[in-house]
């Protein structure tokens, strides 16, 4: 049995029985990216803004750590983190629901993240976003990810870019 553990300012490990409500704050929250960047799912199904149920728990099921961020005992913001050997960390999901943003939760939940993956023995953390999405590039920048490349997919109406961040030790 899982047991729900508080991690740091109202962050708590998810269970898998919050699945449902997880994918409801991140469809909720990458809507907005889908409606800026016209993202349908006829035109991009894989896209984060359509993620179903079934593919979180298959994150969950490869041991992606779950993560949800609360206030008032609300579900607000969810990210995940991937172990990809070598002491690297992917990290997915980042969501803070529309009403949350611009107050903080999404550094709270960055700067969780950087902890979790020092606790862990981690050295850096890698991520993609929309490379066009240059308000969230520059975000990640100022949270001091650097950029690391690009990619043009065929099946993918944007670039993809990548970035990281390192334990400066």
């Amino acid at each position: 049995m899982f047991e729900m553990k508080w991690e740091n300012g109202g962050i708590m490990r998810q269970p898998e029985t919050d699945i449902p409500a997880c994918v409801d704050v991140i469809r909720r929250s990458f809507a907005t990216v889908a409606a800026k960047f016209g993202l349908t799912e006829q035109n991009c199904p894989s896209h984060t803004s359509f993620i179903t149920a079934e593919k979180l728990q298959n994150h969950s099921d490869w041991g992606w750590l779950m993560f949800g961020l609360y206030e008032g005992g609300q579900l607000v913001g969810y990210v995940s983190l991937s172990d990809e050997g070598d002491g690297v960390y992917g990290l997915h999901n980042l969501s803070v629901l529309p009403e949350y943003r611009h107050s903080g939760n999404g550094k709270r939940l960055i700067d969780f993240c950087k902890a979790k993956v020092k606790e862990l023995g981690g050295r850096k953390i890698t991520l993609d976003h929309i490379e066009e999405n240059t308000v969230l590039k520059n975000w990640y920048a100022a949270n001091e990810f650097v950029p690391t490349g690009t990619k043009i997919f065929a099946h993918l109406p944007f670039t993809s870019g990548y970035m990281e961040w390192e334990i400066q030790i």
